[in-house]
């Protein structure tokens, strides 16, 4: 039997965001890891599965570690047999609290991103790689030389070009294609969000507390929006408006053209992970363990479903169901007619990796480098394997 308690103090939950999630500490000489445990969400297409191993780094009380090289791995997505896997080479940096040098791991936080024959992924280590999603063969990484800060959010692409934030407070755009840099707009914190493109415009949020919507052509600034905490979740785009939560508990509504507040939506606790709509209904998961369901138009809450612990993970649609993982590892199947939710199965592992499926099927991937495909309908264990 489980204890839960979904009232944790805010201290614990700043610990979980800066622990857990992203493991983004640098005390690496009093016995914490100077370096993150990566792990992204999959990503399907054509029946590959495209996923980032969890990155084990070595701890200890030393001020030294090896270099940590992550990978990426392509999977069939019928049966988890292994077509290839890069490895995304590490790089030094200078430890914390005095120590010489410490291993920055090409760890992958964010879901990879695929469009034609190649997909992308953004590392911790500050680089941005496009790969053959066929032969798994390096076709250009950014930046050339050197590195930019850590990237924990994930890659979009979309106009011929991959976007992405970084941690040193930069959105970048780069041709798809050969990965020059096409131009950079510095904003006014770090960066840990996804962005999202629509038209031809780019929405991002950023730790300034600020939504941006900037040009996707030339990155010119269109408006801002100011809420009252940082934002490290990924905006949502329906129906000419822009959906997005904040660390401040609020979830927001924004007209897309002017960055108008619309309404928003008072939580319990924190919005980390992308909202979800459905015939004019938006879902939103939180840290307070519930499933918020709500009014596009007007933010009215139709249902607030609890699902017991803290929602890290990104849910998926899938049918008529809206699939979601708590942090502990149970997946729930919320029905959109009724907005009731169902324990659809049960893998009793940590998961802050954001969901993925493709033809019936939802991957699971948790801290405990297990991968596990389901059953949408019935939540049956169709297979699991490690990938480390």
């Amino acid at each position: 039997m489980r204890i839960r308690n979904n009232s944790l103090p805010v201290a614990k939950l700043v610990l979980l965001v800066a622990l857990l999630l992203v493991g983004l500490t640098v005390l690496g000489c009093v016995g914490v890891k100077s370096t993150p445990e990566g792990g992204s969400g999959g990503t399907v297409a054509e029946g590959t599965l495209f996923l980032s191993p969890v990155v084990k780094q070595p701890g200890g009380f030393g001020c030294t570690s090896p270099a940590v090289n992550g990978k990426l791995v392509a999977l069939s997505a019928a049966d988890g047999t292994r077509f290839w896997e890069v490895t995304l080479e590490g790089s030094r940096s200078s430890g914390g609290f005095g120590c010489s040098q410490s291993a920055s791991p090409a760890a992958i936080y964010g879901s990879p991103a695929v469009a034609g024959e190649l997909v992308y992924v953004g590392g911790y280590n500050g680089k941005i790689y496009a790969i053959n999603v066929s032969s798994g063969a390096l076709r250009w990484v950014y930046p050339r030389e050197g590195t930019l800060e850590p990237i924990i959010g994930g890659v979009i692409v979309a106009l011929d070009r991959v976007y992405f934030g970084d941690a040193d407070g930069n959105v970048y755009a780069l041709d798809a294609a050969t990965g020059d840099e096409q131009w950079e707009v510095t904003l006014g914190d770090k960066i840990w969000a996804t962005p999202a493109v629509s038209g031809e415009t780019l929405y991002i949020g950023c730790f300034d507390k600020k939504v941006y919507a900037l040009s996707a052509i030339d990155g010119s600034q269109q408006w801002e929006f100011l809420t009252e905490g940082a934002i490290g979740s990924a905006p949502l785009v329906y129906s000419d408006m822009v959906y997005i939560g904040s660390f401040d508990r609020y979830f927001y509504a924004l007209d897309a053209a002017s960055g108008n507040l619309k309404w928003k939506f008072l939580a319990d606790r924190w919005f980390w992970t992308k909202a979800l709509v459905h015939n004019g209904t938006i879902y939103a998961g939180c840290f307070d363990g519930k499933v918020y369901a709500l009014g596009a138009e007007n933010g009215q809450e139709l249902a607030a479903l609890d699902l017991g612990s803290a929602i890290y993970s990104w849910p998926v649609l899938l049918d008529d169901k809206v699939i979601v993982v708590n942090g502990e590892g149970e997946i729930y199947a919320i029905d959109m007619a009724s907005n009731q939710e169902t324990l659809l199965a049960d893998i009793e592992e940590a998961v802050y990796a954001p969901l993925s499926a493709g033809d019936g099927v939802i991957y699971v991937y948790s801290q405990e480098q297990n991968l596990y495909a389901l059953d949408a309908d019935s939540g049956a264990r169709l297979w699991n394997l490690t990938i480390k």
